[in-house]
């Protein structure tokens, strides 16, 4: 099997589902940027020692494979089968949040992306990730998508925040507190 096909050689991609729209459509532009979140997820991934931390990234890798498919899957299209974001994806998420949160120093300030090098790419995916909620938020406007893939990036910019400060906790690196 060929890993090129030629097919978008004009600017045009299909759809899970059927049907074709353009490369530069915001469906694709959405789970596109989610597909940059898993990269960046990855990275992190890449540069992490911490067996809890790993595991959590882990399974935010496998969500965001669903969403992605979700994404790319119109809510009217008739496929078998398809993988979507439900409830049990974000009941999970908000598990993990409170578990890590609550091993956690109570904040007292804003804090900035930095610290340890694997909290800052952290910090660095959950602004991908924002970026990727704000697009999804614009589909959902025009395009029925449901509700979840914005309640799942949402949450996820949380669970992303936490893990950041974890990170931080473990390494005694510290974080860096905003002064205004």
């Amino acid at each position: 099997m060929k890993i090129y096909t030629k097919t978008g050689d004009g600017g045009g991609t299909s759809l899970l589902g059927g049907g074709r729209i353009g490369k530069d459509a915001l469906r694709i532009e959405t789970y596109g940027t989610v597909d940059e979140l898993s990269c960046v997820v990855g990275l992190c991934r890449s540069m992490n020692t911490y067996p809890e931390i790993d595991s959590a990234l882990g399974q935010i890798q496998q969500d965001l494979f669903t969403l992605g498919a979700d994404l790319a899957t119109p809510e009217n299209a008739q496929v078998n089968n398809v993988n979507r974001i439900e409830d049990v994806h974000i009941t999970r998420m908000e598990q993990t949040i409170d578990a890590i949160d609550s091993t956690l120093p109570q904040l007292q300030n804003f804090i900035l992306p930095g610290g340890n090098t694997v909290a800052a790419a952290i910090q660095l995916a959950r602004a991908v990730c924002r970026r990727a909620e704000r697009l999804a938020v614009r589909l959902q406007r025009e395009e029925q998508i449901g509700h979840r893939p914005v309640v799942y990036l949402n949450r996820l910019s949380d669970l992303l925040f936490v893990l950041a400060r974890k990170v931080n906790l473990l390494s005694s690196a510290g974080e860096i507190q905003w002064k205004p």
